[in-house]
């Protein structure tokens, strides 16, 4: 059942917390107004009239909750025209009405006592509502189905899933996936769990099963689904005291089971007062009488104090039985002590002067006990810890010392060489301290951190390069005259003079042997270069043309991998490092020079918490150190640092941290003019392509170990 008005929707909530809602009949109810509202009782059936001013098209829509219990219609298009809200009723199962108009529509609400099923007809402009009887409110309660929707579906529908989850306070959820939201479902409570009955319904063969649901720490223990003619029965059982809800949201019906809470200072358990209800009628009766009626009713023990006086005169209906106790107190001024079954009622300023009195005597007692010494071997803790821990000094001129666990004669020493501790105090204190160290006393867990520093590498290069030059031999045989220009040549060309003209002495032979273009490949950090030569000889000109391409290209992976491992104990810090220390000058203020030292180290610090659940937080410090560049003031240390703290649970492994580093560099050289001839111009440029990808992981792994060693 779906509602658009925020209104309505927020009502509906309120009256469903931890309750029943289900979808009863539906259609469009009237068109017009309410003109009244009238109650009756026909052959012992409460029976309630609502007139409108046009005719009643069908039957309203409607809802039921259980707790609190009640009956909501909603009429689609309808106004409140009777000039009330709200009509007292008090007829017998039924309290009260109340109209609500908001959204274009209005919604009738029956407060009842009980809760109950109803029939609604529809009789020209009225509608008349007839509520079943209900047997007994403390019984029809426990043993009465609740009925969540009738069944409108046809056809037998088979159940989608059947699943079941813990809640974050420890209840138990049983979910059920419906065919549709027009499912029929009876929920019946017994003696050991809830039946649930899906009215026209069948179970697929993979959901008839029996959960086993204990190891979820829940009051639910089994689940099981059976098939029943053309209904599927749910068996949920479980243990313990418990209480449920159910509710249901479109296809999805919920069973919530939790633990009851149990308050031993209450009368009865349970929210609010949940005791038998009675009624009480009387004029001008003494209170201790009062008090007798309810333990006679109750069949509690009550002890009377004889201050307890005065008359009271009260009318209570329906109302339980611990309620109307706290009624009766609260107007007299009387106060409570349960012991058992026992109740002890008196004036509130008599019961605090008597806990005050117990509390001075057992006070005293202390102050008047003989003191005892008692030793106490310590297996785990150190003594002088656990005496710090007892004991505190106080006092601010460092005077006088207070205790904390002990009493005020009560005193601690250590003895360090068999790490005993020895308290002397009475043996009520004796007997607190033992407790207290078989807590502290135990031994702490200790916890295995596994780290993996990945660093790793990946570089391209590719280099495309020309060398172009030129040869004459007429220089080498003495054609020049030794000008240093083979012949009649008076023009040489290369890179430099040195290469055009290459002399072999003064007065002797010269000749031009250089390059013109000298623009060979390269790459960083590499040496070796492949290299391709053609040379074009004229033996008439005596003279050589060569060209030389050089081309590289070169492709590295490298991956460095740092697993530094220790082992602490709970909540303690440890440190493991790895590395060099590097000199370096430092000038004092004096003007002095000193030689001081900088770490370049692997480095792992950590402090491991262990949680109740089981899981570690982990306070971290890596650094991943390493040499880097000699400058004039010394050497540079390049630094990777990761520091932060995570939740991981036992054996897990998670990436705390990463760099990711990517340099790509493209360089062309060239002689300008002659490299941007098309085509002819790859003679007169080189070219470089280089590309490096760095990248640092840095994965973190805890374990607790136990006895057996660290769990895998």
């Amino acid at each position: 059942m779906k509602h658009n008005d925020g209104f309505f929707v927020n009502y509906c909530r309120s009256a469903a917390i931890g309750v029943s809602l289900a979808v009863l009949s539906l259609g469009v109810a009237a068109q017009g107004n309410i003109n009244g509202v009238s109650a009756s009782v026909q052959g012992g059936v409460e029976t309630l009239k609502i007139d409108f001013s046009d005719a009643v098209v069908a039957p309203p829509t409607g809802f039921a909750t259980q707790s609190p219990a009640r009956i909501a219609l909603d009429f689609q298009g309808v106004g409140n025209s009777s000039g009330k809200s709200a009509y007292e009723v008090n007829l017998g199962n039924l309290k009260s009405v109340n109209i609500v108009q908001a959204g274009g529509r209005s919604r009738v609400v029956l407060n009842l006592k009980s809760p109950t099923s109803y029939r609604a007809d529809v009789q020209g402009q009225s509608v008349l509502l007839s509520l079943d009887p209900v047997a007994g409110s403390a019984s029809m309660s426990a043993a009465a189905p609740v009925v969540f929707s009738e069944n409108h579906n046809s056809d037998v529908l088979a159940l989608k899933d059947i699943d079941f989850r813990r809640g974050a306070d420890g209840s138990g959820r049983v979910v059920v996936n419906l065919a549709n939201n027009q499912v029929g479902v009876d929920l019946q409570q017994q003696a050991k769990g809830i039946v649930v009955e899906f009215m026209r319904s069948s179970l697929p063969e993979g959901l008839r099963r029996r959960l086993d649901v204990t190891d979820f720490g829940t009051p639910v223990q089994t689940v099981t689904t059976t098939q029943a003619g053309e209904r599927v029965r749910m068996l949920i059982e479980s243990n313990g005291d418990w209480e449920h809800s159910a509710y249901q949201s479109d296809n999805q019906f919920v069973v919530e089971i939790r633990q009851k809470k149990v308050d031993l200072s209450k009368l009865t358990q349970g929210p609010g007062y949940s005791g038998e209800k009675l009624s009480l009628n009387f004029q001008n009766i003494e209170v201790r009488s009062l008090l007798q009626v309810i333990a006679d009713f109750t069949n509690f023990n009550i002890v009377t104090s004889d201050t307890v006086t005065g008359a009271l005169t009260l009318r209570l209906k329906d109302v339980p039985w611990d309620q109307a106790l706290q009624i009766i107190m609260d107007a007299k001024g009387l106060g409570m002590r349960k012991t058992g079954s026992v109740l002890w009622i008196a004036p509130k300023d008599e019961i605090d002067a008597r806990t005050k009195k117990d509390f001075e005597a057992v006070q005293a007692i202390q102050k008047l006990e003989p003191l005892k010494t008692q030793a106490f071997q310590l297996n785990y803790a150190k003594a002088a810890d656990i005496v710090t821990q007892l004991t505190t000094s106080s006092g601010s001129g460092g005077s006088g010392s207070s205790t904390r666990f002990l009493s005020e004669r009560g005193s601690a020493i250590s003895e360090p060489r068999t790490n005993q501790l020895f308290v002397t105090d009475t043996p009520s204190k004796l007997e607190e301290v033992r407790l207290l160290l078989a807590s502290l006393d135990v031994a702490v867990r200790q916890v295995l951190i596994e780290a993996r520093i990945v660093e790793a590498r990946d570089s391209f290069g590719r280099s495309l390069g020309v060398r172009l030059g030129g040869t004459d031999l007429r220089a080498n045989r003495g054609g020049d005259g030794g000008y240093g220009i083979g012949g009649n040549n008076r023009v040489a060309l290369g890179t430099s003079y040195d290469n055009a003209v290459a002399s072999s002495g003064a007065g002797g032979t010269t000749s031009t042997s250089g390059n013109f273009v000298n623009l060979p490949a390269s790459l960083s950090n590499v040496s070796g270069v492949g290299s391709f030569a053609l040379s074009i000889f004229n033996s008439a000109a005596n003279r050589f043309l060569t060209l030389e391409l050089s081309a590289m290209e070169a492709d590295g992976k490298g991956r460095i991998v740092s697993s530094p491992r220790i082992i602490t104990a709970d909540q303690t810090k440890a440190i493991i490092e790895q590395g060099t220390e590097y000199p370096y000058a430092v000038t004092a203020p004096n003007g002095a020079t000193t030689l001081a030292f900088k770490k370049a180290v692997l480095k792992l610090e950590v402090t491991p918490q262990i949680t109740p659940e089981g899981n570690i937080i982990l306070d971290l410090d890596v650094n991943k150190d390493s040499r880097g560049e000699t400058t004039t003031q010394g050497v540079a240390i390049d630094t990777k640092h990761v520091k932060t703290q995570i939740l991981i649970e036992n054996g897990g492994t998670v990436v705390i941290g990463g760099i990711f580093e990517m340099e790509e560099t493209n360089q062309e050289n060239k002689i300008p003019l002659l490299g941007d001839v098309p085509v002819v111009g790859n003679l007169f440029k080189s070219r470089t392509k280089e590309s490096t990808k760095r990248e640092m992981l840095v994965f973190i792994t805890p374990k607790v170990i136990s006895d057996a060693g660290p769990k895998r």
